[in-house]
């Protein structure tokens, strides 16, 4: 019996295969996002199938009742114009509900977003580079590791930035030092700014780097960056925000890609002036 293309849940160990497929397209996930994600929303992660063939994949990360983000979408090549992109499309909008969804959009594609009902907020560039470390960085701010005591006050910073409640995935992302470097100023209700860098395929990536004013972004990243150790260092800054455009400048960093915040749904208000790199293409 020939088999027939079907849209699942993704199983355990499948979403490794999508970061693959992200890192073949060109994308640099993060050699350890895996679990982080995965935390965020179990159910919001799909493949698509011929028989037990994965051909293609979409996630749909719900964040509460009123929030989700779409990412990850994709069909292998060996699998495309067979309409597989469209079945996982509409799995996709059906999980996220009435929800407003964003997504990062490449500009390849945007018309295409667009068309299903999709509006760009903001532009996003990603700078990349060998990073130097130019004189601003050395702010006097008190720049400290996230530890699991102050994860409850990094929360409710982040939730006053970001769109959505992200305890699951806050609590991996910041919660495992051996993948990832977390670092911010401040504690509990004094929380000026905070950010984390990973290893990617290639390179390394900031995100988030979340502040209340260029010179604790600036603190915070002199604190990252080093973590590089001479590798090249990449941030997703909303072009929206020139402080954030200037900071990656000064650190030497360069554009050297580009992608667009879009939503279908009423735009959540976010504070972009505060927002010195996304935390994921991926996952918002």
């Amino acid at each position: 019996m020939k088999s027939t293309f079907a849209v699942r849940t993704m199983r355990a160990g499948e979403l490794e295969l999508a970061l693959e497929w992200a890192r073949q397209e060109g994308w640099n996930p993060g050699v350890d996002d895996a679990l982080a994600f995965w935390e965020t929303d179990p159910s919001g992660f799909f493949m698509g199938t011929i028989g037990e063939v994965p051909v293609g994949c979409i996630s749909v990360v719900r964040y509460g009742e009123s929030f989700a983000f779409l990412g990850l979408y994709m069909v292998h090549p060996e699998f495309r114009g067979k309409g597989y992109g469209k079945a996982l499309w509409k799995k996709g909008m059906a999980f996220a509900g009435n929800r407003t969804i964003g997504l990062d959009g490449v500009v390849a594609e945007q018309e295409n977003y667009r068309l299903r009902g999709f509006e760009t907020a903001y532009r996003t560039l990603r700078y990349g580079g060998i990073p130097k470390m130019p004189d601003v960085a050395e702010a006097s701010a008190d720049v400290g590791p996230v530890t699991q005591d102050k994860l409850e006050g990094l929360l409710r910073y982040d939730a006053a930035i970001f769109p959505g409640l992200r305890y699951s995935f806050l609590t991996a992302w910041c919660g495992a030092p051996e993948k990832r470097k977390s670092v911010m100023v401040g504690s509990g209700s004094k929380i000026r700014g905070y950010g984390t860098i990973r290893r990617c395929f290639e390179g390394y990536k900031v995100g988030p780097l979340f502040a209340n004013s260029p010179d604790v972004a600036s603190a915070l990243l002199a604190k990252l960056a080093p973590e590089a150790k001479g590798r090249p260092v990449y941030l997703d800054v909303p072009a929206d925000n020139t402080e954030a455009i200037e900071l990656a400048e000064a650190f030497g960093l360069s554009p050297v890609f580009e992608t667009a915040r879009m939503y279908r749904g009423a735009a959540p208000k976010m504070p972009l002036d505060r927002v010195f790199a996304v935390t994921t293409l991926e996952l918002g």
